[in-house]
């Protein structure tokens, strides 16, 4: 116990010794200890607590909070964004190596309190978890999620305590900005399913946060090759931060869209299938291709379409994956409705 009051002790003075003087007094600030509590507690709830809690439960639907909820945090999210670039990153700031303001007024001041609000905000965004728990969306609680947010307040209130200004900001300009369209989708989603034909970009938002980190890494790590009056613990601290969650916003990437678009082409392959086998004077049903007489001809199983030992040129084109030219218009000309398409 001793021990862990003496480190405690010591990380105090390293906090006094170099902390910026402007955010020591400001809420949280004085010590990491309660940020990383609430970062705990957090992963906590919505990973044991939470779920527990909602097991016999019906889920809420919350709608009018979702769109309350997502709307303030696109204004807040512009807000920030706004001071940012009023802060330094409009003209004044530049983005080859930018040394901490130290100053006490007008711009240096703008950008301190543009930070700490920024990391305030990283314990809003705990809302969105906290939601998907109360509508029992278990799968939208992944591991990367619980990361991200898990983490970002913790990473945030070192930048905060040490550096509120200067080249590291460039992180929080883009993340507010990313957050800007990415809670304008999420308002949008709550809105209703009539607002869901203008939500076709969401695999693009994706995109937009992994093209977010490629930008901060290259931003940080630039100054690990040139002469900057900047921490070089941060360009580190920031850098490796950015390349963590690309990887991670890239798996998340790989697994949910690309899996997605491999299963609907396969989908499209079969229904392609069957439409041909149906217009050679065959009827699909359940899988199992048979003649206008009744007689049995051939069945799908495990992907492919096995026979009577007769050539069957759908059969061919749907083991091999291909969809000749005239399936493909014929696709097109059958309607969705239509009851001779297979299902």
């Amino acid at each position: 116990m001793a021990l862990i009051m003496k480190y405690i002790d010591s990380m105090h003075h390293y906090m006094e010794k170099y902390g910026d003087p402007r955010t020591k007094d400001w809420p949280l600030m004085s010590s990491p200890l309660p940020t990383l509590a609430l970062c705990l507690g957090y992963v906590y709830l919505v990973k044991v607590l939470g779920p527990r809690l909602m097991e016999n439960r019906k889920p809420f639907q919350l709608k009018n909070t979702l769109i309350v909820y997502n709307f303030v945090q696109v204004v807040f999210s512009a807000w920030l964004f706004y001071e940012c670039l009023m802060g330094g990153w409009w003209g004044e700031y530049s983005f080859r190596c930018q040394p901490v303001d130290h100053g006490t007024t007008g711009r240096a001041m703008r950008m301190v309190h543009a930070c700490w609000w920024y990391y305030f905000s990283k314990f809003t965004e705990f809302f969105d978890t906290f939601f998907f728990v109360m509508r029992k969306k278990s799968s939208q609680v992944s591991t990367l999620h619980v990361i991200h947010h898990g983490c970002m307040p913790m990473s945030v209130w070192f930048g905060v305590k040490f550096t509120p200004g200067g080249h590291s900001t460039f992180f929080g300009l883009l993340n507010t900005f990313v957050h800007i369209v990415m809670y304008t989708y999420y308002l949008f989603t709550a809105l209703g399913p009539q607002f869901q034909k203008y939500l076709w970009w969401k695999k693009y938002l994706t995109a937009l946060q992994m093209v977010q980190f490629v930008l901060i890494m290259v931003h940080a790590f630039q100054l690990l090759f040139i002469d900057c009056n900047y921490p070089k613990a941060f360009v580190w601290w920031i850098g490796m931060h950015a390349v963590m969650f690309f990887f991670l916003f890239n798996e998340f990437y790989q697994t949910t869209y690309k899996a997605n678009k491999a299963r609907r082409e396969a989908a499209a392959k079969k229904r392609a299938a069957d439409l041909l086998l149906q217009q050679n004077g065959h009827t699909v049903a359940n899988g199992t291709a048979t003649t206008a007489n009744g007689s049995a001809n051939g069945a799908v199983s495990n992907g492919s379409l096995v026979g009577n030992g007769t050539g069957n040129k759908a059969a061919d084109y749907y083991v091999r994956g291909d969809l000749p030219a005239e399936m493909e218009l014929t696709q097109r000309s059958t309607t969705a409705g239509s009851s001779t398409h297979a299902q």
